[in-house]
Parts: C-alpha cells; sequence; structure tokens
C-alpha cells in the first residue's frame, strides 16, 4: 500500500465498522480496505452503488461484465476476485476456461462474447461506442436496459480498480491461493505477491 492505512481519529469508528464487514464478507481483511482509510464513507457508498448495479443484472453475467472491465483496466486484484466469483459463486468453471484459452472472448458463445467485447470497449474506450455496437447487442436479444446495465457495472468497476492500483493494493494472498497457475497468467498476478504493510 502507498499510502497509511491508519484511520484519522474521525473515521476511526467509521473504518473499523467497514473492515469488519469485509471480514465478515469475505473470511479475511481484503488489502483494498486500507485504500478507504481516509474515508470509509466513500466505500461504503460504493458498496451501495455496486450492489445496485449488480441486483439489476444476472449474477454470471455481471461477473463476466467484471472480469472484461478489469483484465481492460489491468486490474489483476480485481480480475483474480472476479475469476474466483465465476468459477466458485456462479459455478462456471468452462466459461472461466474458455477466457482463459481466449482472453478477448472467442470461445464464449455468441451472446457472452458479445457483452463481454462490449464491456471491454466501454472500458477501455466509452467515446468509441456508436449506435451499430448497440445495435450489435440488440440483434442478439439484448434490450435497452440490459445494455444499460452493462454500462454501469463496467463504471461501477473502473471506480474501484482505478482506487486499488492507484493506491498500491496488491491482491490477496487468499484468493490467489485457490487458482492454479494457468489462472494466475491469466488475472495477471503472481502466487508470491505480498500485501502491502
Amino acid at each position: 500500500m502507498f499510502i497509511s492505512t491508519t484511520p484519522t481519529p474521525e473515521a476511526e469508528t467509521a473504518f473499523a465498522a467497514y473492515v469488519d464487514s469485509q471480514r465478515d464478507a469475505w473470511g479475511f481483511v481484503p488489502d483494498y480496505t486500507g485504500c478507504f482509510a481516509a474515508r470509509p464513507e466513500v466505500a461504503t457508498a460504493w458498496i451501495a452503488l455496486a450492489s445496485a448495479a449488480r441486483t439489476t443484472m444476472d449474477r454470471r453475467r455481471f461477473e463476466l461484465v467484471t472480469i472484461a472491465t478489469a483484465r481492460a483496466r489491468g486490474s489483476a486484484y480485481c480480475t483474480a476476485a472476479h475469476a474466483k466469483m465465476l468459477r466458485d459463486v456462479c459455478r462456471d468453471e468452462p466459461t472461466l476456461r474458455g477466457l482463459v484459452k481466449d482472453p478477448d472472448g472467442g470461445q464464449l458463445g455468441a451472446v457472452d462474447a458479445a457483452i463481454y467485447r462490449f464491456a471491454t470497449q466501454v472500458a477501455t474506450a466509452p467515446s468509441s461506442v456508436q449506435q451499430p455496437d448497440v445495435d450489435k447487442l440488440r440483434t442478439l436479444g439484448l434490450g435497452d436496459a440490459d445494455i444499460a446495465h452493462i454500462a454501469y457495472a463496467v463504471g461501477v468497476r473502473l471506480f474501484f480498480a482505478t482506487v486499488l492500483d492507484a493506491l498500491g493494493a496488491q491482491p490477496d494472498p487468499e484468493t490467489l491461493a485457490v487458482l492454479d497457475q494457468e489462472l494466475l497468467t491469466f488475472v495477471g498476478a503472481s502466487p508470491d505477491i505480498e500485501q502491502g504493510p
């Protein structure tokens, strides 16, 4: 971590509650919690926003969009965490292995591939999105709300990944320990990454 993870006196109570909530959610204290020591209310607001974005989407689709975004952003932290989610929570290892074989989504079905590539485009160059890009998703059965939900999920992830990378959060050993070498290579992480102080 590039910054102090000791909260200011006025943030101590809120930060302790935030850390406890993340420990309860994950079974360990993720390294990213330290990014919010100065302003835990930012983390709380992000959680609410992410929850709002996620509850409007199928969980598997949300994870696919999140992985596309995290990889486009170069976030090993978020890619690792959500690769694990796709595999363990959504129970969809075949899709994950397909992404390992072709990180551009070429091994996915037509709808998944289009969603994955659209999420990547939104994450890397949102102003490049044109009407034909949206129309292509419509031809595959996605409605306008579905398309908007993808954009919301990308935007939510970009904020979190940017904060984590800028402040030096490192992928959690607890997550990396359950990924094999093929997956570690895919997410761009090494099993010997150490957490920040």
